[in-house]
């Protein structure tokens, strides 16, 4: 197993995929959901139970991408919320098409109201501190726990994973909403795990280095350690797999970015965290700093 001789093929790889994302995000915009553009919130009572794709069938020509839920006990009414600022005139022609199809009475018309994004900027920046502290504990804590260059390599890792889900989000045009955002934070802690089991095998494989050869030192321990995080990592997508498949509209929003950094998340800790921490001590003995082995603390 040669994997951190190769890493200029696994970071191409990931160069490509953000790339793509990035640009694609930054030409066209990121699709951005109701929670951060605003948008127009509809109540319907329907008295009796239907299918999401049914209830699509009619707002698909006002807002193909409008977010469908059913609330209630008897999940009979439906809740539309769509990024288009719909006025008084378009939701009541919208009511009408219900009312045809459901021989509905005006009083069906539960709700209707116009909302901004100020939640979604609430919930962007409540993200980005979150994200912030958490990053400057665990650097901190994987610094005392091995060596700074291990969380160095472990913080490129998860910045790297979150990127590529940004970018899948970007290059398939998934609405960004308040889900994802739960979902980024999950993955932010989820995707630590891997790559923290992999450099504790590098750390206990230090003492038996010979020759500062540190690329098959970390190839050693990759090979250790890989069928136990691609194990686990099959393990969680089938539960998240489920959950997208079964569940519910709003469920599935949150799952697929799981999806998605679950698998980044294993790619990471095999193929960019090891590599960046074998560059980082390369680099280290090329300066002449050479420091001695970390003790297991």
């Amino acid at each position: 197993m040669r994997i951190v001789e190769q890493r200029k093929i696994w970071f191409s790889i990931s160069a490509f995929i953000i790339a793509v994302g990035l640009l694609l995000g930054l030409v066209r915009g990121f699709n951005r959901g109701i929670d951060f553009t605003g948008g127009a919130l509809m109540e319907i009572e329907l008295h009796q139970t239907v299918s999401v794709d049914e209830i699509r069938e009619i707002t698909k020509a006002y807002d193909e991408k409008a977010n469908i839920a059913f609330i209630g006990e008897e999940r009979t009414i439906v809740q539309i919320r769509s990024t288009e600022d719909f006025n008084n005139q378009k939701r009541l022609e919208i009511f009408d098409k219900f009312k045809e199809k459901y021989n509905l009475e005006k009083d069906d018309f539960l709700r209707a109201e116009q909302f901004g994004p100020a939640v979604g900027k609430e919930i962007q920046t409540k993200a980005f501190w979150a994200i912030l502290v958490s990053t400057i504990g665990m650097l901190a804590y994987i610094s005392y726990r091995f060596e700074f260059r291990f969380g160095l390599a472990a913080i490129i890792a998860l910045i790297h994973d979150m990127l590529i889900v940004i970018a899948v989000y970007s290059i398939l045009r998934i609405p960004i909403n308040s889900p994802f955002v739960a979902a980024m934070l999950t993955i932010f802690g989820y995707s630590i795990n891997d790559t923290i089991v992999v450099f504790d095998r590098i750390r206990e494989n230090l003492r038996f280095l010979k020759k500062n050869n540190y690329a098959q030192l970390a190839n050693d321990s990759i090979a250790q350690t890989v069928s136990r995080s691609i194990n686990t990592s099959l393990t969680t997508l089938i539960t998240i797999v489920a959950l997208y498949v079964l569940g519910v509209e709003q469920i599935r929003e949150f799952a697929l970015p799981l999806i998605a950094g679950v698998i980044s998340g294993t790619y990471s800790s095999i193929f960019i965290a090891s590599p960046v921490w074998v560059m980082l001590k390369e680099r280290q003995n090329h300066n002449g700093g050479n420091q001695p082995t970390p003790e297991v603390k």
